[in-house]
């Protein structure tokens, strides 16, 4: 009896954890309300790289229509969980989708890349079925994780890339590759745009906001 006590309780502690982080935003989503008739609300999803976007050049979303919902260390099935109160809930005319390297990293476990692609897909039609223009981004390029040494993703990470190119082209999705711009010869990012190898530096960003702001446009026009 003891040892079902036990499990019993420990099967409702991992009940009560929050996998997906959904209380993260569901204040700032709260107070954020829905959109005017006259803005074109853009909401960035993402991991790591979109949370920290808004903090290393706050002044790219200053003044902007532009939301930043990325969480840092989140996988794809995270982020699809969360797809509904932190995009479509907030009523925007596009998102932002940037997601996939935490995946590759393992960060909840091992993962194909056809599961991986397959939620973001899902993100992209939930979007479409919303009446959300999608702008799908290419992964970041990384050669090797600071945190997973383990793991070399630069293979993992240029197939993926592949993959959302031809799915973005055959549907007519608009594909912002921040891959070709960022590259350099050791497929990995230069330590200009990341200190790391993964996160961007400010000159990092500053790539990736002229290719997506462009793409948000392309994406905008879009019937």
């Amino acid at each position: 009896m003891m040892a079902l006590i036990n499990f019993l309780s420990l099967d409702a502690s991992s009940q009560d954890k929050d996998w997906a982080d959904l209380a993260k935003y569901a204040g700032e989503n709260k107070i954020l309300g829905a959109p005017s008739k006259t803005e074109k609300r853009v909401v960035f999803m993402g991991n790591s790289i979109t949370e920290g976007w808004k903090m290393m050049d706050s002044a790219f979303f200053a003044g902007r229509p532009y939301v930043d919902r990325g969480i840092s260390g989140q996988t794809t099935p995270q982020m699809l969980i969360r797809f509904r109160p932190d995009v479509i809930e907030l009523k925007p005319a596009a998102v932002v989708i940037l997601a996939g390297i935490n995946d590759i990293a393992e960060n909840n476990g091992p993962i194909s890349l056809e599961a991986v692609f397959g939620n973001i897909v899902s993100m992209v039609q939930l979007a479409k079925a919303n009446k959300i223009k999608v702008v799908m981004c290419a992964v970041l390029p990384a050669n090797r994780f600071p945190w997973r040494p383990s793991i070399l993703p630069a293979e993992k990470v240029i197939a993926l890339n592949k993959m959302l190119f031809d799915y973005a082209s055959q549907n007519k999705i608009v594909y912002v590759d921040y891959y070709s711009a960022m590259v350099d010869d050791q497929k990995g990012l230069p330590k200009r745009y990341a200190e790391d190898g993964i996160h961007p530096t400010l000159e990092g960003y500053k790539v990736m906001e002229s290719l997506v702001e462009e793409g948000i446009k392309k994406a905008m026009k879009k019937k």
